[in-house]
């Protein structure tokens, strides 16, 4: 099975309708998966476990198109 990973992570908004955050420092690691299945799961009990404030906004992140990217740039010490 192929591994693709991806994060999920969140925290509370500057604004409900921005995505900057407004402590940096506190936001919420919820964890790295192996699958979008896994990650969208956790997402989405994240989600629902505050929606209640509507600053709080959780997202999930495509890892392994960081992970590729960084790959094929190329290396700055050369």
């Amino acid at each position: 099975m192929a591994q693709h990973l991806h994060i999920v992570f969140g925290g509370e908004l500057v604004s409900p309708s921005g995505t900057v955050f407004k402590d940096p420092d506190s936001i919420h690691i919820v964890g790295i998966f192996a699958d979008r299945t896994e990650a969208y799961d956790a997402w989405k009990t994240e989600a629902q476990r505050t929606v209640d404030n509507a600053h709080m906004r959780y997202f999930v992140g495509d890892l392994q198109q960081l992970m590729d990217a960084s790959n094929a740039a190329p290396d700055a010490q050369d």
